[in-house]
């Protein structure tokens, strides 16, 4: 494997939009880191970007521990 490969991650992304009762709407879904098949579903947009960092050690390119879901 050569080094861009070891520094690469993809995630799959579903979002959907789920209205509530009283006509509100929210956003809600999932991510998936696909090498490691690790999902956790969301309840809010700002979670993916958590999620992902969880993955992007910059001092060292080890992985983190996901967070948890909301």
């Amino acid at each position: 494997m050569n080094s861009l490969e070891t520094n690469t991650h993809a995630f799959v992304i579903r979002i959907w939009l789920e209205e509530a009762e009283g006509g509100e709407a929210a956003w809600r879904g999932h991510i998936t880191h696909v090498l490691s098949g690790e999902r956790s579903y969301l309840k809010d947009l700002e979670y993916i970007l958590k999620f992902i960092a969880s993955y992007l050690d910059v001092t060292g390119g080890r992985q983190a521990t996901p967070p948890r879901d909301p």
